[in-house]
C-alpha cells in the first residue's frame, strides 16, 4: 500500500473530512452494518480468467428530456446540495410511454450499425437490469422481439452490478463457443421506482442504457482477471420492501409507498468503497498488472465521492477515471455500458487497452473485471 493511503479496516477521520461536511462525517455510524461485520470474508470471491473473446461493438442511448437539479426543487430539493454531495448537475428520465426495453433497443440498434452485424447474426441476448417493463416475461424478450432477432434471450438482474454480470454472462458463452456473436445490454429506468419525495435518493438516479457486442478474439483479449460476488446480509440497506413474492403488491404496500425502492446511503456509501478497493486489488493481482498497467477505468457511476475515495484508496491516477455521471446521474445498469460506449467515440478505448471495470449495488452485488480490448 502506498504511503498515506489508507487501509480498507481503519480510514482517518481526514478522508471523510475531505470527502463529506464535518456536520455530516459526525453522523456517520461508528460501526459497519450488519453485512459488513466480517469484511475479509464478504468481500473475498472467487477469481478467474476467460480470453478469446472481444468487443466488435458499443452503443447507448439517453432518452429526453435532460432533469437538471433546479426542475427537481419541486421536490424540496436543494440543487447546490445535490452537486456537493454527489457531483450530479443532470439527468435523463424517460417520458411516459417509453421503457427500459425502448432504451435497451436503441442502445443495441446503435451497437449493430457501428459493428456492421445484421440482427440475424446475433445469436444470444444477455441483458442486465432491475427495472423491466414487466415482471413476466423477461424484458429481454421484449427487445429480441423489437429488434427482430432469432435467439435466446434473458435477464440478468445484480440491479448497478448487472451490466456486469451479464458481460461475464455473455463471454462464458462466446468464449466457449456456445455463442458466435452475443449482444449484451445494460438498461434500467430507475427513476420510475424510486420515491419522488425522498431527497436524498431521488436526485441521484437517472435512465440510460448501454450495450456491446461480444465475438471470438485471440487469447489476449477478454476478461484478464475478474471477480463476481454477493452479500445477501446486506438486503436492507437498499431494497425494495414490497411488490414480490413475500410482499405481493397490496393497497397497505401502495399506501405505504413500500414499492419504491429505498437507499441507506450512507451504509452503502462506505461499502461501495470497500469493495472496489478489495476486489480491484484482487483483479489486478490475479492478473499480474498493477495500476500503472490500466488504460482506464470505468467503475459504476453512482457519486462521485465514491470514485475520488476509490482513487485516493487504489493510488489510481483521476486522469485514468471515466466519469459522465455529472450529466447522467446514476443509471444503474446502464451505467458502465454507457460509459464505455462515450469513451470508445472518445478515442479514450482503442484495440489492446487494458480498461477496469467495477459495478457494485443492491444485493449486495458486486463485480469487477480488467477487460483487454
Amino acid at each position: 500500500m502506498a504511503s498515506g493511503q489508507w487501509s480498507v479496516n481503519a480510514k482517518p477521520q481526514a478522508i471523510y473530512t475531505i470527502l463529506f461536511f464535518p456536520t455530516v462525517y459526525r453522523l456517520l455510524p461508528t460501526a459497519y452494518p450488519p453485512m459488513a461485520d466480517a469484511p475479509e470474508q464478504n468481500l473475498k470471491a472467487p477469481l478467474r480468467r476467460l480470453t478469446g473473446v472481444r468487443v466488435i461493438g458499443t452503443g447507448s442511448f439517453l432518452p429526453e428530456p435532460v432533469v437538471r437539479n433546479e426542475d427537481l426543487t419541486q421536490y424540496g430539493c436543494d440543487p447546490q446540495w445535490i452537486f456537493e454531495r454527489s457531483g450530479i448537475r443532470e439527468r435523463r428520465h424517460a417520458p411516459p410511454g417509453v421503457y427500459t426495453s425502448d432504451l435497451a433497443v436503441a442502445a443495441a440498434r446503435k451497437a449493430l450499425d457501428r459493428a456492421g452485424v445484421a440482427a440475424g447474426d446475433i445469436d444470444l441476448l444477455v441483458l442486465g437490469t432491475f427495472t423491466p417493463d414487466l415482471p413476466v416475461p423477461s424484458t429481454a424478450c421484449q427487445v429480441q422481439h423489437k429488434l427482430g432477432l432469432r435467439c435466446p434471450a434473458f435477464d440478468v438482474s445484480a440491479a448497478c452490478a448487472g451490466f456486469v454480470y451479464a458481460l461475464v454472462t455473455g463471454s462464458q458463452f462466446v468464449g466457449t463457443g456456445c455463442s458466435r456473436t452475443a449482444l449484451v445490454i445494460g438498461a434500467d429506468t430507475t427513476s420510475r421506482i424510486v420515491e419522488p419525495q425522498d431527497k436524498k435518493t431521488y436526485p441521484l438516479f437517472g435512465d440510460g442504457a448501454g450495450a456491446v457486442l461480444l465475438a471470438r478474439g485471440s487469447e489476449e483479449q477478454g476478461l484478464i482477471a475478474y471477480t463476481m460476488g454477493s452479500d445477501g446480509s446486506g438486503e436492507d440497506v437498499l431494497c425494495m420492501k414490497a411488490g414480490g413474492s413475500r410482499r405481493p403488491t397490496s393497497a397497505e404496500t401502495v399506501e405505504r409507498r413500500e414499492h419504491y425502492m429505498r437507499m441507506e446511503g450512507r451504509s452503502v456509501f462506505k461499502w461501495a468503497i470497500r469493495v472496489i478497493d478489495r476486489s480491484v486489488r484482487d483483479v489486478l493481482e490475479h492478473a499480474k498488472l498493477t495500476t500503472d498497467d490500466v488504460d482506464l477505468v470505468v467503475l459504476h457511476q453512482a457519486n462521485v465521492r465514491i470514485l475520488d475515495a476509490a482513487a485516493e484508496e487504489l493510488d489510481i491516477d483521476r486522469r485514468k477515471i471515466f466519469v459522465n455521471l455529472e450529466k447522467y446521474g446514476n443509471t444503474s445498469a446502464g451505467s458502465i455500458p454507457l460509459a464505455l460506449d462515450e469513451a470508445v467515440q472518445q478515442g479514450r478505448i482503442r484495440r489492446g487497452s487494458n480498461v477496469l471495470v467495477c459495478g457494485f449495488g443492491a444485493g449486495l452485488a458486486w463485480g469487477t473485471a480488467l477487460w483487454r480490448w
